[in-house]
């Protein structure tokens, strides 16, 4: 082989080289580049809002999403449900989620139903008491480690403390508060935001 072609095939192979070292810099530049319009891992944890779609939420059903590391509820509340509420007022330690309001409560959700519509029930599902996470009770009646005339609700099998559908904690339990209901927002009829309201408050 000549000397001319050991060259040419030399910088053919250079060329090569560079040409394959080039393309895999630019798709890691690129795919960096996708990447910050994406919420990261660290911005999730520390709140990003979450958007749940709950348009196919039957009545009864109970959703569960992660938002700031923490489970949040959402319950699609029955006529029958929300019809038991006002029925708990005598037997809870704080009706009109007046304590600590500022925390566990936005200003939108300090009513029975503790939500902004009716029937649907955003709440944190850890329990104010050593942050266990409380188990669904929708069947009324009598049932183990709780009352003959429950009506329904989240029992915490860790201590026994007990909430209402709206998360309102019942009287002489160790949770000294009712369940956090979270900052949120509807995005259309059937969008949630968790995270951020209206105001723009998280």
């Amino acid at each position: 082989m000549s000397i001319e072609k050991q060259v040419d095939s030399g910088r053919r192979g250079l060329l090569v080289a560079t040409c394959a070292a080039g393309g895999v810099a630019g798709l890691a530049t690129a795919g960096a580049f996708v990447s910050t319009f994406q919420p990261s891992e660290r911005a999730k944890a520390a709140g990003a809002p979450v958007e749940v779609d709950i348009a196919s939420l039957a009545p009864g059903e109970l959703r569960t999403v992660e938002w700031r590391g923490k489970p949040v509820w959402i319950l699609k509340r029955t006529p029958e449900m929300l019809a038991s509420l006002p029925k708990n007022d005598a037997e809870l330690a704080d009706p009109k989620s007046e304590r600590n309001a500022d925390e566990l409560t936005p200003p939108y959700a300090r009513n029975e139903h503790r939500s902004i519509k009716p029937d649907v029930l955003v709440a944190v599902g850890i329990c104010t008491h050593l942050g266990c996470s409380p188990g669904a009770r929708f069947q009324s009646g009598a049932q183990p480690s709780l009352p003959e005339d429950w009506r329904g609700g989240f029992l915490c099998p860790c201590h026994g403390s007990t909430f209402d559908l709206a998360g309102r904690v019942f009287k002489n339990k160790p949770a000294p508060d009712n369940l956090q209901v979270p900052r949120y927002m509807y995005a259309g009829d059937t969008k949630l935001i968790i995270g951020k309201d209206e105001k723009g408050e998280a």
